[in-house]
């Protein structure tokens, strides 16, 4: 069972990072074999970067349904987009057989946002959950003191 910290606690980032999300749309449930092909690719590419600690992947939570949604959080922009862009990895080879398979097609919809954010520029906080978000990618610390407040949090980052 998952462990539901009943305390409330920020996230300890220690410098830059990345937020990328990416996400799919299922513009068509019954071709199967467009859709499924994308999701099962993402859940490669993300087992491929949880297993190299050296890639600047520091962590991911996902969410399903017609539109799933992946929040992934990198130490910096330059190792994202040298995993895009890496030969060898999972993701060129899965971006080519979606280009190739769907295209503009209509069939499936992909997008992605990317933010860079630096210490001062963000704040979170949870309370009686799980680790999560931006806290379970890095390092979760307690909301007190100084980081009691929103403003005290980002003033913190």
């Amino acid at each position: 069972m998952t462990r539901i910290h009943a305390e409330r606690l920020t996230a300890d980032v220690g410098g830059e990072f990345v937020v990328f999300l990416i996400g799919m749309r299922i513009n068509r449930f019954w071709k199967i074999h467009k859709w499924l092909p994308v999701a099962l690719a993402m859940r490669r590419m993300v087992r491929e970067l949880q297993a190299d600690p050296d890639s600047g992947f520091l962590g991911a939570e996902a969410w399903g349904g017609r539109s799933p949604v992946l929040v992934q959080y990198w130490r910096s922009f330059e190792q994202l987009e040298a995993y895009a862009k890496d030969r060898s990895r999972e993701h060129l080879p899965a971006w080519a057989a979606f280009s190739r398979a769907i295209a503009s097609n209509g069939d499936v919809g992909i997008w992605h946002e990317t933010y860079r954010s630096r210490p001062g520029d963000f704040e979170c906080v949870y309370n009686n959950m799980p680790l999560f978000g931006l806290a379970s990618a890095t390092r979760a610390v307690p909301a007190t003191g100084n980081r009691d407040t929103a403003t005290g949090r980002i003033s913190a980052a």
